[in-house]
């Protein structure tokens, strides 16, 4: 049966409108202020790309039968590139400082720019110096990817300050409340915070759903309209975790409340771990739904992720070389046994493989695990880890340290045995354990980093590692791929859980 919500809700919203201004609203001048920048990145690209082609003060122009300034074309590209990541919405406040979305944008506009540029040189006979746009193009698409990561900064810190946090009203039962609740207690960089939920139907007046960092969320049930739990909450984002309470009627008249009050509204649709790329809104008889497309095992393993892994790896081995010899020379003089460790693991869809590291440990460290494992109070489960082994020498602390005791696996990489980004391999005893879940880890090759690792790696608990590797998996992309690279190199430069 529909909810009928009170009328006067917009009404009694009006006054204190200033201080209940929506999420989105409250990201506008970022938005600005990353117009500014990407245009200022642009210019500059054009700019460097026009010096180095033709040198500090000339001025040169395009062959063909029309001849175009070099400086007003990087004028003209630079306003075309800006309008073109406007068409791509890649500015657009739902994706600012969440995931990769944003970055795939800026890279999709920046390909059609160049795509536009072609097609109009082509059709117009513009003759443009080929240099010139090698140094454009990837300059900046570098400079807007890497002045995004800065700004992302930027708002994550202004996020966790409280400067831009963002106060919710969650709609719907209290099961489905709790959980998005907890979602966004250990996602503080959302700035999303739960101030009261509102549970149409009925509900426990002055029930604590759980502690959101502030205190307990008050629950208010059927005997606070909805115009007084707004008030009560001080909301600016309404969030209708699920629909069954309101139904169709008292969902229109929310929207219709929501709108005249300026206060945003979202409606969960209840699916966990679902990248947004796999979410599709389609309209069946007049209403939407959301269609979600199968998990992206199969994309993990294509030939774009495989060339890129053996290319990149090769050239990693070339630029690591000397480190490589330096450090098993270090390994082997630093005591009795070989420089390098070989284990088997366990890869794509079970199969055995021999995984290489640098040895870090002593000879017959494994020998000595289970009784380690005991004396800490631990069990032989997945993920055994022990903060301070003894077994580690003196020399292996320190390539630890700094993760160089992974480099070997770059030859498990250009062998095919494992990807640069993956779950990371484990061995028989702690597959053996492997629930249904877990054995969805096993659908792509091993990687020598991964989404857990750069989420906290030994620190996290084998839930987590499981539900981040699990997520990777299933949402497969290259734009992931690259951003859990980059984050992988910071994680080890901050030592975070590197035992």
């Amino acid at each position: 049966m529909d909810v009928v919500l009170p009328g006067r809700a917009a009404h009694m919203l009006r006054a204190p409108a200033e201080t209940l201004g929506a999420s989105g609203r409250a990201l506008r001048p970022w938005t600005v202020r990353l117009v500014i920048t990407d245009g200022l990145v642009i210019y500059a690209a054009v700019t460097i790309a026009l010096v180095s082609r033709f040198g500090v003060g000339a001025d040169k122009t395009t062959n063909g039968p029309i001849s175009i300034s070099y400086w007003l074309l990087g004028v003209t590209l630079t306003l075309g590139w800006l309008a073109i990541l406007g068409l791509y919405r890649a500015r657009d406040t739902r994706i600012l400082g969440e995931g990769p979305e944003e970055y795939r944008r800026i890279i999709q506009a920046t390909l059609i720019t160049f795509a536009v540029l072609g097609a109009l040189a082509l059709a117009f006979k513009v003759d443009m110096s080929r240099g010139y746009l090698a140094v454009a193009f990837p300059l900046g698409l570098f400079g807007l990817l890497a002045g995004r990561v800065l700004w992302r900064r930027q708002l994550r810190a202004a996020r966790s300050s409280g400067k831009l946090s963002t106060r919710v009203l969650l709609i719907g039962c209290i099961r489905s409340a709790t959980e998005i609740a907890r979602i966004f207690e250990r996602n503080h960089r959302s700035g999303l915070h739960v101030s009261a939920v509102w549970v149409p139907d009925g509900g426990v007046e002055g029930e604590d759903v759980m502690s959101a960092g502030d205190g307990p969320v008050p629950v208010l049930g059927d005997r606070a309209e909805l115009d007084d739990a707004l008030v009560t909450s001080g909301a600016q984002l309404v969030i209708v975790t699920d629909t069954d309470h309101l139904g169709h009627q008292g969902l229109k008249q929310l929207t219709w409340d929501l709108e005249e009050a300026g206060v945003d509204l979202m409606i969960s649709p209840n699916v966990v771990d679902v990248a947004g790329s796999r979410i599709a809104l389609s309209t069946v008889a007049s209403l939407p739904f959301l269609s979600v497309s199968e998990p992206q095992y199969a994309a993990a393993s294509t030939w774009r992720k495989v060339v890129f892994d053996r290319l990149a790896s090769g050239l990693l081995v070339l630029v690591a070389l000397p480190l490589l010899a330096v450090t098993a020379v270090a390994v082997k003089l630093s005591g009795p046994g070989p420089a390098f460790y070989r284990q088997q693991r366990v890869g794509k869809d079970g199969a055995p493989f021999v995984m290489f590291k640098f040895r870090s440990m002593k000879t017959n460290a494994d020998a000595e695990l289970r009784d380690l494992l005991k004396e800490a109070g631990m069990g032989e489960g997945p993920l055994p880890k022990l903060e301070d082994d003894p077994r580690v020498t003196r020399i292996g602390r320190f390539i630890r340290r700094y993760s160089i005791d992974e480099l070997p696996q770059l030859l498990n990489v250009i062998r095919g045995d494992m990807s640069l980004v993956g779950p990371r391999p484990q061995r028989d005893f702690e597959v053996a354990r492997y629930d249904r879940v877990a054995h969805r880890r096993l659908r792509v090759r091993p990687g020598m980093t991964g989404l857990w690792q750069v989420s906290g790696r030994s620190d996290l608990s084998w839930e987590d590692a499981v539900r981040l590797d699990t997520y990777y998996v299933e949402n497969w992309s290259m734009i992931a791929d690259i951003a859990i690279l980059w984050r992988t190199a910071r994680a080890v430069i901050g030592r975070d859980g590197a035992y």
